[in-house]
């Protein structure tokens, strides 16, 4: 059976600067392979605490360079690699990233392949089966995933954005449907999601299950438990708040 771990759920500056929540990656587990997604800060220590063989981490996917969602990729490569006498490992990144250097040089060699997300490309990293939406609506070239698992499900995280329209069609298939949340209300200029973009989104689309994570600082005050508990109810969707080690099979 595969599963899906969440490592953190950190999604602002300030939560992740006063580790309000863990800002560590996500790791999805297919048979006995692991794939690291977005490995913040503090990734590599939550990893050893949960007792992953780091060497079975074949895959890494980084969403976008900012560093609640990179700040562990080159310990990681590091890690992975065996300080580079084992040469194993693909990462996806954005051109963006890569051009800004989140991978320092002398690591590009230790991984066997580097791959750049582009918009609407299916990959593949054996067992993963992954592919990009559109180019999302965000301070760094981002883009959603949908991810394909053996038992026939579909899980899409829709990661950092402002709402804009078409969004939730881009992720219509998803079985799940992970919601990168980190705002409780809009503010203006601020591109990230908020529980009123969550329920433009929801109205359009209806997973089977949804799962709110990448929590700020609005979303910590008033309880994600809860609010995904109204929404769950107003909405009639099966909606749950993520916290900090959760996992769940698909």
């Amino acid at each position: 059976m595969s599963e899906i771990l969440f490592l953190g759920t950190a999604g602002a500056r300030y939560v992740v600067a006063k580790q309000l929540r863990a800002s560590a990656g996500t790791v999805i587990h297919i048979n006995n392979s692991y794939l690291l997604l977005d490995p913040g800060p503090g990734t590599l220590v939550h990893l050893a605490k949960r007792k992953i063989p780091i060497e079975k981490i074949e895959t890494i996917v980084v969403s976008h360079q900012h560093l609640d969602h990179s700040a562990d990729l080159n310990i990681m490569v590091d890690a992975i690699t065996e300080g580079g006498f084992k040469k194993r490992g693909t990462l996806f990144l954005t051109e963006s990233a890569l051009k800004e250097g989140i991978l320092l040089s002398y690591l590009h060699s230790y991984l066997k392949k580097i791959e750049l997300l582009k918009p609407y490309t299916f990959y593949e990293s054996l067992p993963f089966k992954f592919k990009t939406t559109c180019l999302l609506k965000h301070t760094a070239e981002n883009y959603g995933l949908l991810f394909y698992f053996p038992e026939g499900k579909i899980v899409g995280f829709i990661t950092d954005t402002a709402f804009f329209d078409g969004l939730a069609e881009e992720f219509a298939e998803a079985n799940i449907l992970v919601i990168y949340t980190v705002r409780y209300k809009p503010l203006e200029n601020v591109l990230h999601l908020s529980i009123s973009d969550v329920k433009k989104i929801l109205e359009k689309i209806r997973p089977e299950e949804v799962i709110l994570t990448h929590f700020g600082m609005t979303m910590l005050k008033v309880n994600p438990f809860k609010v995904a508990q109204k929404l769950s109810k107003d909405l009639g969707l099966k909606i749950r708040a993520c916290y900090d080690g959760m996992e769940i099979k698909i």
